[in-house]
């Protein structure tokens, strides 16, 4: 092993073998000190059974939701489609340190290797599999930039499912081959909101014009799901088992940073729902609760700064009030973010697992501009050749912020970040950044006031 460590002191990528894929995903709630709150029946306010959830999710989701065992072994059938693209591989970004002038290690975990070219896909087929053990023929998904439809197209099609995905109107606007990738897959896909939905008319009647949103998106989803027996309804962030399924990716790095004889200092993650946020860091957050000094910074875009400004209580997960009420940072389940391009990041609320995270101060969530994610995209492309999806480049420019800061301190720190997805179908974006079409925006204080004044009516967490 120290012969090994010492030839990856000069190694670019640091790759792991197919038999050490993880044989089991990590649950963190079994190592919370404290537990998060419980989800409510939206009618009754007390915590939700697994009969509520039984319409949407198939039984061993559901058991997972719940679930306080610290590992769920992996079945061999996902693991053996897992092959296909994992592990990945964790690259070091010297290029860019080189150009930064910084003694920063920087780190980065290449999810763009996936079939989606992000890491949805590491749920996706989890969650297809289990639909499909369960006698499923459909399952039904909202998806903002079009990564997650992407992925459980894929993933739908593996198994023989059908799938149809309620894209935010806005990204299914922004974003055209992402719907023409999603359609090569087998799913059908719609524009949201949709009048095939009574939450999808409702929207439109009272705003026509609307850019659409993942609360809405959601809201259609779950309402078609819901009229079949055989058509369940799966998410791609946000919920328990989504963000266990994707802890693949932190289980990975530890062995990969143990090979280049580093410990991470800094673990960095863009942040929407949360599900790649808590892939990385969660098999670290587990070793922040027994004593390890780590800064962990979720970064969100500042036009929809969900964790840094918007209030801790319950709420729900989607526009039409479909879903149990979540113990979570929310913007109001009613909020319309503005239309920036990462549309995966425009969500507004954060897991409850992740909310509960940061109210334990085991992470430290950051906000960032428009224009600086680009800029740092641009860098990075320019540096390590790779081009990233918007929401990607908020996790970059927090990690040249975090070696910046390295080089004023003059500290070698060690900086690790997700490299979520790839954005190679978000060039109409760059393309308007180099025109100059892009700008920041600032949730103004009374918008976010006006939003969250919903959940004042909600029970208020202890």
């Amino acid at each position: 092993m120290l012969f090994l460590k010492k030839h990856l002191m000069n190694e670019v990528k640091i790759l792991l073998p197919e038999s050490e894929i993880p044989t089991h995903w990590y649950n963190i709630q079994a190592d919370m000190p404290n537990k998060p709150l419980p989800p409510l029946h939206p009618g009754t306010k007390q915590p939700v059974g697994p009969q509520d959830l039984a319409p949407l999710f198939p039984m061993e989701l559901i058991k997972q939701e719940v679930s306080q065992e610290p590992f769920i072994e992996i079945p061999d059938e996902v693991r053996d489609i897992y092959r296909q693209w994992r592990p990945s591989p964790l690259f070091r970004a010297r290029r860019l340190e080189k150009a930064l002038d910084t003694p920063a290690k920087i780190y980065y975990k290449y999810e763009g290797v996936s079939p989606s070219g992000s890491h949805k896909t590491n749920t996706a087929v989890a969650q297809a599999y289990y639909n499909k053990q369960e006698g499923v023929k459909k399952i039904t998904t909202e998806t903002g930039a079009g990564q997650w439809g992407t992925a459980l197209s894929i993933a739908c099609q593996m198994f023989g499912i059908e799938c149809d995905v309620y894209m935010v109107r806005i990204s299914f606007n922004q974003k055209p081959y992402r719907k023409a990738l999603m359609n090569a897959f087998g799913a059908t896909v719609y524009s949201s909101p949709t009048n095939r939905t009574q939450a999808g008319r409702n929207i439109l009647a009272s705003d026509p014009d609307t850019a659409g949103s993942l609360g809405i998106a959601i809201s259609e989803a779950i309402e078609m799901a819901v009229q079949d027996e055989h058509t369940k309804y799966a998410l791609g962030s946000v919920l328990n088992h989504v963000l266990t399924h994707q802890t693949i990716i932190g289980q990975e790095c530890l062995k990969q940073m143990e090979m280049a004889g580093d410990f991470p200092d800094i673990i960095i993650a863009p942040l929407g729902g949360g599900s790649n946020f808590a892939g990385i860091s969660f098999p670290f957050v587990a070793d922040k609760i027994n004593g390890a000094d780590i800064d962990i910074i979720p970064v969100e875009p500042s036009s929809c700064p969900t964790m840094t400004r918007a209030p801790f209580g319950y709420d729900h997960g989607d526009t039409a009030q479909m879903t149990p009420l979540l113990a979570m940072h929310s913007l109001g389940h009613n909020f319309v973010p503005a239309p920036i391009h990462a549309g995966g990041l425009r969500y507004h609320g954060v897991a409850p697992l992740i909310s509960h995270v940061i109210r334990q101060k085991l992470a430290t969530p950051r906000s960032i501009d428009q224009l600086e994610c680009y800029a740092a995209a641009v860098q990075w492309a320019r540096t390590e050749g790779f081009i990233p999806a918007p929401e990607t480049s908020h996790a970059i420019a927090a990690a040249i912020q975090e070696a910046k800061k390295a080089k004023e301190e003059g500290k070698e720190k060690v900086i690790l970040f997700n490299w979520s997805g790839h954005g190679l179908l978000d060039l109409i974006g760059y393309d308007k950044y180099f025109n100059g079409q892009l700008t920041n925006y600032s949730l103004p204080q009374e918008e976010i006031d006006a939003a969250t004044e919903i959940m004042k009516k909600y029970p208020k967490p202890a």
